[in-house]
Parts: C-alpha cells; sequence; structure tokens
C-alpha cells in the first residue's frame, strides 16, 4: 500500500517519488534547483546523529537536507504489509 508523508518521516534505506514541493520563494526555488521535483525517486541514506540533516540520494548524487527544508517534500513511499 502506498502512502504519502513528509520526506522528514522517511526512515533510513527507506526509498520513495516525490510528489509535491510545497516551499515557496526562495526556499523553494534552491530546493527544486537541487532537483527535487517532482517524480524523482530518492533513497534516504542516512541521517545524522542528532536526526538532521538528512542525506539523500536522487539521480547519481548524494544530497543532505536540513530537516526544516525536508518538511516541505512530500513523497510518496510503500508501507510494509
Amino acid at each position: 500500500m502506498k502512502k504519502i508523508i513528509k520526506m522528514r518521516e522517511m526512515k533510513e534505506n527507506q526509498r520513495g517519488i516525490i510528489k509535491k514541493v510545497s516551499a515557496r520563494g526562495n526556499m523553494g526555488r534552491r530546493i527544486r534547483e537541487m532537483g527535487l521535483v517532482p517524480d524523482v525517486q530518492i533513497w534516504v541514506q542516512g541521517r545524522a546523529p542528532l536526526k538532521d540533516p538528512v542525506a539523500i540520494k536522487l539521480r547519481d548524487f548524494t544530497l543532505t537536507l536540513r530537516n526544516q527544508e525536508a518538511d516541505n517534500i512530500l513523497v510518496e513511499v510503500e508501507e510494509p504489509s
């Protein structure tokens, strides 16, 4: 079963597909310029010890985002049965 959650809520090694970027203004522009746009597949590689930032893999590069940025990205993930 598929579910849409904020990127911040994803677990390590979880994969998903970006569905929406809700950030506006400079933050929204910066997120999109990094390649985080709808229909892109991402994979959460890990988190810092205090859970911020999160490291994600998309296309063929690794990117780190603060939780404040990850809250603005909605991702479709597969829920375990």
